[in-house]
């Protein structure tokens, strides 16, 4: 088969010894531009993730995403043949993944150090909650610690209600991009330079989060302010809101510069609003967006979604609707690009899921698959990769290795 329509990262070999989501999340990224992506697990319960909710079929249908395109196999890395045989892996593999606490591959004998000896081109992503250095390296972390602690609760909420989380694992998920960002730089590096040379990958999940803050901790060096709950509000544009249409769907709106304010006033047959002295300006805007917001709430509940799709689709002015699943999957746009796929799972038959992004003109990323079974793809590794007899896999099994 032509390696092109297998995928740009066709060829490259990357061993995740990952659970749960952020460590996986940049595995399942690499496997679908085509990276052949080999899934360690610990045998007989495998990734924690396998047992997220909600399930059909006895599958879990988190899982099925997050393990999209993978092979699995098990091992246990506690064990010394287990060790061992991971170490015959390294050396033909070009990106390892994990998101243990730190300290533990050292204490197994499989830290980066170690791990260089056996491949000195390897590229070793090391997830955590807070990093691998530093007072808090040993605790334990997951997304909505580190949510907490990153500085996304206590911007998600409104005003007068406490913090609260957002709806997705976003800090693991957004680690996960680091993770993959990172190894693709340094594999880029490694292919260009002189001495084809590894390095490993630092990932905390509270300083990816970090990074998103756009300019709060600018803000706080520089004024001394804390940025606070703003509910559906903008602090930076105005008008910015959720407004109620008259057949009762939500509209996402918002204006992001004068000009555009201007017309919006136009559309909606309000002039005098864009010559109101309070409005004329964002800073102005900001400063009176109350009341803006209550002149402007009433024009969009008596209008449906279809007659206030007509009048700012003729005047250029964006706006978007609040989306739950069902209305993701029958959306015009979405079906047209095809950002809803449906795949294939041996187990409880076709899954919807949404499809790759970003999009590559000539060598696009691709739902192959959905999650292996645990340790579906023992076999093809550990006998047909690494040559081990039927014998041994056996003893391996027996043993609790594999």
């Amino acid at each position: 088969m032509n390696r092109k329509n297998l995928g740009p990262l066709s060829g490259l070999r990357v061993l995740e010894l990952a659970t749960n989501v952020a460590g996986p999340f940049g595995g399942t990224l690499f496997a679908e531009f085509g990276a052949e992506v080999i899934k360690v697990e610990i045998p007989g319960t495998g990734d924690p993730a396998r047992h997220f909710a909600p399930f059909y079929g006895g599958k879990s249908l988190t899982y099925a995403v997050l393990g999209r395109n993978k092979k699995s196999v098990t091992l246990d890395l506690r064990k010394t043949r287990g060790q061992e045989l991971l170490k015959r892996l390294v050396k033909i593999s070009d990106v390892l993944i994990e998101n243990f606490r730190p300290g533990t591959m050292e204490k197994w004998g499989l830290g980066y150090d170690e791990l260089k000896q056996a491949n000195p081109g390897l590229i070793m992503v090391r997830v955590s909650g807070f990093g691998q250095e530093g007072p808090y390296k040993d605790r334990a972390a997951f997304d909505r610690v580190a949510s907490g602690m990153g500085g996304l609760t206590y911007l998600t909420g409104y005003p007068e209600s406490p913090p609260v989380r957002v709806g997705l694992n976003l800090c693991d998920e957004i680690a996960g991009l680091f993770s993959a960002f990172g190894a693709m730089v340094a594999l880029y590096r490694r292919g260009y330079g002189d001495q084809k040379k590894g390095q490993w990958i630092d990932v905390s999940l509270c300083e990816s989060i970090l990074r998103m803050l756009e300019g709060v901790i600018a803000e706080y060096g520089k004024l001394g302010t804390i940025r606070e709950r703003s509910g559906n509000l903008n602090e930076v544009v105005a008008p910015a809101d959720n407004f109620l249409s008259r057949d009762g769907r939500w509209i996402v709106f918002v204006v992001t510069s004068d000009g555009l304010f201007q017309r919006f006033a136009k559309a909606i047959g309000r002039e005098d609003l864009a010559q109101d002295s309070r409005f004329l300006k964002n800073l102005d805007r900001l400063k009176h967006r109350d009341a803006l917001h209550e002149m402007i709430r009433p024009w969009f509940q008596e209008r449906t979604v279809s007659e206030i799709d007509r009048i700012f689709g003729e005047k250029g002015i964006p706006y978007g609707l609040v989306y739950n699943a069902r209305d993701i999957c029958e959306d015009p746009q979405n079906q047209f690009r095809g950002n809803i796929v449906e795949v294939q799972d041996p187990d409880i038959g076709p899954i919807k899921m949404q499809n790759v992004t970003p999009r590559l003109s000539e060598t696009p990323g691709k739902v192959r698959t959905s999650c292996p079974g645990l340790g579906e793809h023992n076999r093809e590794i550990w006998g047909c990769l690494l040559g081990l007899t039927e014998g041994e896999l056996e003893d391996l099994q027996k043993e609790g290795i594999i």
